[in-house]
């Protein structure tokens, strides 16, 4: 009696995944248009966003020009300390403090105005609200800073003549402490309120038309259309907008409140990066001003990696 054996079963090896290195020169020669087309922005940010980098180490140092980077003498986190310890650290970290959460307040003022714009269906008329609120976008900041000064002069400014005709003394806006942090983020309003609805726009005009279809045939109004709709179709931008302002939410327009400051409303107008300007290029400290400047960048990384990983946590969209 004959017995069949069963056939031995083929083994067949895993097929080898390719390294990522293989996959990234199979990319290159596949893609090279688009490498190429990307490189010259890639080596951009290489040379003037990370080279520079090199330089941080001077916080760690006792820099002199003469000696150069390598061969100043390391002191540690001594200007780190001296930082932490000074008179100003407690201001300065209030006021920047201060006016980060002051705008940050007001981001969905964009959002509000971009969804009020897709409503509006006389199109002479958003096109002229576009352009009225795009146009500030366009003035220099330095003209803006000089309107301020020239529209709320206590002795010839237009507003302290209207302040006049009721009976009131004129007042000092640009010299008083209290208006300092609202004539700064409130003027920073009228010159982005306009150009920041752009991308809002733009994620708008993809909303499904469908979607609006059956909202009306459920009987939805225009509000719910907006709120259960329009809100729920740009929520993905609105988070990336949100996550990237927060990776600046430290770094307070230097510019700007360089042009604004006195030494009469110093008290709420000094911030971190006026102090680093003031203290690297005016008096030579050069570690001294790396270091604060330094320590205001980590945060700025902490709470952007924090918030991203909130939104991550919390919703369907982050930044990686």
């Amino acid at each position: 009696m004959t017995r069949t054996l069963p056939e031995e079963a083929t083994v067949r090896p895993a097929p080898v995944r390719p390294s990522r290195w293989s996959r990234l020169r199979r990319s290159l020669r596949s893609n090279w248009q688009l490498y190429l087309l990307a490189a010259p922005a890639l080596i951009f940010f290489l040379i003037f966003n990370y080279v520079p980098m090199y330089g941080a180490q001077i916080a760690f140092k006792d820099f002199i020009a003469s000696q150069g980077i390598w061969g100043s003498d390391w002191t540690g986190f001594k200007h780190f300390e001296r930082f932490f310890d000074s008179f100003y650290f407690w201001r300065l970290l209030r006021n920047t403090l201060v006016l980060s959460v002051y705008q940050v307040i007001l981001f969905p003022l964009p959002i509000i105005l971009a969804l009020a714009l897709n409503e509006v269906k006389n199109v002479f008329f958003k096109r002229f609200a576009q352009t009225l609120t795009y146009a500030p976008h366009f003035v220099s900041l330095v003209v803006v800073v000089g309107m301020l000064f020239a529209f709320l002069d206590p002795r010839t400014g237009l507003v302290n003549h209207v302040i006049g005709f009721v009976g009131l003394g004129p007042i000092q806006f640009m010299q008083d402490p209290d208006w300092f942090r609202h004539l700064y983020v409130w003027s920073g309003v009228w010159q982005t309120l306009g150009w920041s609805t752009i991308i809002y726009l733009a994620a708008l005009a993809g909303v499904n038309p469908e979607l609006h279809q059956a909202a009306e045939v459920d009987g939805a109004n225009r509000l719910q259309r907006i709120r259960h709709v329009n809100i729920p179709a740009i929520m993905p931008t609105v988070m990336v907008l949100f996550i990237l302002d927060f990776g600046s939410f430290m770094s307070v327009g230097f510019e700007k409140v360089l042009l604004m400051n006195n030494s009469l409303n110093s008290s709420t107008s000094d911030v971190i990066q006026t102090f680093v300007y003031e203290t690297g290029l005016l008096q030579g400290q050069y570690s001294y001003a790396a270091a604060v400047g330094l320590f205001d960048s980590v945060i700025n990384i902490i709470l952007l990696v924090g918030v991203n990983q909130l939104a991550r946590r919390y919703s369907e969209n982050s930044l990686w």
